[in-house]
């Protein structure tokens, strides 16, 4: 039992401490692992935005440069009057400049282009040039990505203006097929092309349509992953809807968290995608490493409190051990057994509990046995005074009964002297008290048979009480019964029961001056195990002293003057109660009354005849 209880409280710690851990784990590995997320999310967000200046900034560059040649003097006097040489040096030397792909001059009066970079077209057509053609019909600059047959391209064309009209339009850009500049540019300026275990950390895509046309994204070989495609669900989130897409996804062949947008060329139609990612592996480590380092603490916790326990339970157990002791040896009889040093705290208040409980057992078992020891010299006395009765009350009532016969026959005559007759009549009255005293040591040596019966104590109760209540005007006192209808019915030896209340009520009478009160009265009350009935006697006479108390119920002791009781009343009805499994107590003050109480069970058990000690 000891070490079941020591090794519950023990795992009763270990429970607590790993149902907290459990929870803290998974609180923790769940908000770690949403930080990370978020902070993933955040940065390829951020990182998509830096992609999309980068690409902007590209195509500003173009249109800035193009812009401040157009506005050249030497250059639109050229073009007005005809002269294609210089214009055409000073393109290619932009065009040098800035690493542009193509670039021309598109003179609109006589249709002739003068162009580079499309293998020396010399007349390209307007889907070969849209970002030329769509400045010469809108007579202004623009600028942007469009689709030139199977490319995609970014750059701006520039109207060159004389006297109002437009004299020519210079154009430039970068066809994004195949090119490394900006995906790069995004790669260095974004993620510093940093490496995780032989992967790039950061990658970046510019697609025409779903078809990657330039990437950082590298296949299993090394070579970079042109011409693959993207999922479906991106192409139809960002192409057909429009909208940006952030998510984990695998991109060719690692995970990657995801960020897209529409690229929509000078037209506002979507043509295509821009893609930055950021490798889901870096993230995934660091939360990894997050969760070792946090289970490894939670661990420690739970060894620190598996020998916490331990400790703890040892500590709690040691007194407990003493106590369980202690109570082992009273229950061998030992009632002053010894349970060790006093500990500290709660402990220490149900050891202090135990030693009262303890002393108060120690107490009680004594007054038991004090108790035990009255009662059997009580049984004992009246065991004995009970044969001496009997004895006597035969030998005395056989001669009595002719004393007190041919007494009363002289008492007859008339012949008698005063005197005589006076004597004789002294004779015959004490002689009856005799007959009396004999009746009652009889009745104490030999009580008559329980005649039990079932009945309802109220009105018995009251009957009582009324027949006495002539006996209690001659006396001057008033004599009350409390009545009480919710008594339940009992089955007893009816009429015995009636005398013990009789003679408890002449007793009380004989105790209360004129004037005073002796008051009867019940009510149910049960004992631990059964229900009962407890009915009172109350007087306001004079009490009785605290010596006198305990002999009460004794044979012969009486506190009535001499010639009026014989002190077998009291005892008689002990014998009585008792003999119905009954209680019969005694509270008294002096100068203040007494009461008696009789308790009676509802259902006095035992054979239905029990004979007299």
């Amino acid at each position: 039992m000891l070490y079941s209880t020591r090794s519950k409280l023990v795992f009763s710690l270990i429970s607590v401490a790993l149902a907290v851990a459990g929870i803290s784990f998974a609180a923790g590995w769940s908000l770690l692992y949403k930080s990370v997320l978020n902070e993933a999310f955040n940065r390829v967000r951020q990182d998509l935005n830096v992609a999309r200046l980068i690409y902007d900034d590209r195509v500003g560059t173009i249109r800035i440069s193009l812009e401040t040649a157009a506005r050249a003097d030497d250059l639109t006097s050229a073009l007005a009057t005809g002269n294609a040489t210089l214009p055409m040096d000073r393109i290619r030397q932009l065009a040098q400049r800035l690493d542009l792909d193509f670039s021309g001059i598109l003179i609109p009066e006589d249709r002739i282009y003068t162009c580079t970079g499309f293998k020396n077209q010399p007349k390209p057509g307007k889907s070969d040039l849209p970002i030329a053609w769509q400045a010469l019909a809108g007579k202004k600059t623009v600028s942007g990505t469009a689709v030139s047959g199977s490319n995609l391209v970014a750059g701006a064309a520039v109207p060159v203006m004389a006297g109002g009209r437009v004299t020519a339009v210079i154009f430039g850009g970068t066809v994004l097929n195949q090119d490394k500049t900006i995906v790069d540019k995004i790669g260095d300026t974004v993620f510093r092309n940093e490496i995780y275990r032989g992967r790039n950390v950061g990658t970046a895509t510019i697609f025409f349509n779903d078809l990657r046309i330039s990437t950082s994204v590298l296949m299993k070989d090394g070579s970079r992953a042109v011409g693959t495609r993207a999922s479906k669900e991106v192409s139809r989130q960002v192409l057909e809807k429009g909208d940006n897409w952030t998510d984990r996804a695998l991109v060719v062949n690692d995970w990657y968290i995801t960020a897209y947008e529409p690229i929509t060329d000078i037209f506002g139609k979507r043509v295509g995608m821009l893609y930055v990612g950021v490798l889901e592996a870096k993230y995934r480590d660091v939360r990894n490493k997050t969760i070792w380092v946090f289970s490894a603490v939670i661990l420690a916790g739970l060894v620190l409190a598996i020998a916490a326990g331990t400790f703890l339970a040892d500590r709690i157990m040691q007194p407990v051990n003493h106590l369980l002791r202690a109570s082992m040896e009273i229950s061998a009889g030992n009632l002053s057994p010894d349970i060790g040093p006093v500990s500290p705290g709660d402990i220490g208040l149900l050891q202090k509990a135990f030693m009262s409980m303890s002393h108060a057992l120690f107490q009680r078992n004594q007054a038991q046995l004090e108790e035990r020891r009255r009662e059997l010299i009580r049984s004992e006395k009246q065991a004995s005074i009970g044969k001496l009765a009997a004895g006597v009350a035969h030998e005395i009532n056989n001669p009595l009964t002719p004393v007190l016969t041919f007494t009363h026959l002289i008492l007859v005559r008339k012949d008698l002297p005063d005197q005589v007759r006076k004597d004789l009549e002294v004779i015959a009255f004490q002689t009856e008290r005799v007959r009396k005293i004999v009746k009652g040591l009889l009745d104490f040596s030999r009580q008559p048979k329980l005649d039990r019966e079932t009945f309802e104590p109220d009105p018995m109760l009251a009957d009582t009480v009324e027949l006495m209540k002539n006996q209690a005007l001659l006396k001057g006192v008033h004599l009350f019964y409390s009545g009480n209808a919710s008594l339940p019915r009992v089955r007893m030896d009816k009429n015995q029961i009636q005398s013990v209340v009789v003679n408890l009520v002449l007793n009380a009478m004989d105790a209360t001056p004129s004037g005073g009160r002796v008051e009867v009265s019940a009510r149910p009350k049960n004992s631990e195990q059964e229900q009962g009935i407890e009915i009172q006697v109350r007087d306001t006479g004079s009490g009785i002293s605290p010596e006198n108390i305990n002999k009460l119920f004794e044979p012969f002791f009486t506190t009535k003057p001499a010639g009026e009781g014989t002190g077998l009343g009291l005892a008689v009805s002990f014998g009585i109660v008792e003999r119905h499994n009954g209680k019969i107590r005694v509270e008294s003050t002096p100068g203040q009354g007494s009461v008696f109480f009789i308790w009676l069970p509802c259902n006095c058990p035992g054979p239905e005849n029990k004979e007299a000690r």
